[in-house]
């Protein structure tokens, strides 16, 4: 039988898509941008760490109106909190790495809110047949965009004087997510149902055997990697090459090969080969990694962005089709779905919290290039320790059958 995708998951995936987009065109060189304003990395540190705890709450707090009233709502008001952040950081110019910690707030408000509202979506309109193949639409739509955006941004940039370019691909993010507020309108109203419980998300994980406890613990492993990479990688291009454009072409390069790869595992990444895909993957992400060592140069970063979008998709598909899946098992988690959707991103914000915090102190003390390399290996390793985690609970989940 062909697996499909209904009309509403393609409007979600159109929806999301724009919202790549616009993060996609500016966000790649949004650190760069306050790193030319401040060149400190306790401050991007601090500006990143602000974002993940500002996601994590939005997305405890958010949950009550989420499961209780309008979820279209939050996703829209996301989108446009997004589009305000922008039209602020322009207003501010240099002077926004004096405000970095009520702009990392609004930012992470803004992404919490449009994450939760998705991830609540996504679930009820997908099911265990078709979620693989969703992830592979969004990770495909996202390396397309992570293709277009962060090239043509650099291209512009790098031909403009001053902050001109910065300040131009700053106003077409805040256009493009006003379109994609306009665009989640066409997608229908959510039925609602049950109260919201503050507490699920501790009761889960305080239960010895419960298998959301063991998924925390992946998704921790997989935050800590995925806080300090997030921002460091691209500024590490940029000071090997000190090109916006080189940025551009990095973010290029590496998007393309994840285009393919998505598309891959989409197509043919079977629940069956989870536990093993994800294994691969980890290895891989932490292998590509070890060249860095040798020296970091463009070159060496490139074999590493390359090799992780290649691994990527075998590490992180597995990880969030099997969270989806356990929420589908019985009646009673489908009634949940919204506070275990919360119960995900908490894991996930600690494990970033924990990176991040790593990372601050060891750049508080004038860090050495070595330093930071070393310290992008052990947080590169963590992944394997993810696998390890949840290599039982994948292979339970492999054995289910299929359901909502």
């Amino acid at each position: 039988m062909k697996i499909t995708l209904g009309r509403q998951s393609i409007l979600l995936l159109g929806v999301n898509g724009l919202f790549a987009l616009a993060g996609a065109l500016s966000g790649t060189f949004l650190n760069v941008f306050l790193w030319k304003s401040r060149p400190d990395y306790a401050m991007l540190g601090w500006f990143t760490l602000s974002q993940q705890l500002a996601i994590g709450l939005t997305f405890w707090l958010a949950g009550k109106w989420v499961k209780e009233h309008n979820k279209m709502s939050a996703l829209r008001l996301g989108t446009a909190l997004s589009g305000i952040f922008y039209m602020i950081v322009l207003w501010a110019g240099s002077k926004a790495v004096d405000w970095i910690w009520p702009l990392g707030i609004l930012l992470g408000c803004s992404l919490g809110l449009f994450w939760i509202a998705f991830n609540v979506v996504y679930f009820e309109i997908t099911d265990r047949e078709n979620r693989d193949l969703f992830n592979g639409w969004v990770g495909l739509l996202g390396s397309m965009t992570g293709i277009i955006g962060p090239w043509f941004s650099g291209l512009i940039i790098t031909r403009m004087t001053d902050n001109t370019g910065y300040r131009l691909i700053f106003t077409v993010s805040l256009v493009i997510y006003v379109i994609a507020v306009v665009f989640s309108f066409f997608l229908k109203k959510r039925k609602v149902s049950g109260t919201y419980r503050w507490s699920e998300p501790w009761i889960q994980l305080s239960k010895r055997d419960s298998p959301w406890r063991t998924l925390g613990l992946g998704l921790f492993a997989q935050g800590a990697r995925e806080g300090v990479f997030a921002f460091l990688i691209a500024l590490l291009v940029y000071l090997a090459t000190a090109q916006e454009y080189k940025l551009g072409q990095f973010s290029l390069i590496t998007s393309a090969v994840a285009l393919v790869s998505y598309w891959a595992a989409g197509k043919w990444f079977k629940p069956q080969y989870r536990s093993k895909g994800m294994f691969i993957g980890a290895l891989i992400l932490l292998v590509v990694l070890l060249p860095l060592l040798w020296k970091v140069t463009y070159g060496t970063l490139l074999i590493m962005g390359i090799g992780s979008a290649v691994a990527m998709p075998l590490y992180v598909l597995p990880m969030i089709s099997a969270g989806f899946d356990m929420m589908g098992t019985s009646g009673e988690n489908v009634e949940k779905r919204v506070e275990l959707v919360v119960l995900r991103e908490l894991c996930l914000m600690l494990g970033r919290l924990c990176g991040l915090t790593i990372f601050i102190v060891t750049v508080l003390n004038a860090p050495s290039l070595r330093m930071l390399t070393w310290l992008i290996i052990v947080l590169g390793a963590s992944p394997l320790f993810g696998w390890i985690f949840m290599r039982k609970l994948l292979n339970r989940t492999e054995g289910q059958e299929p359901s909502a």
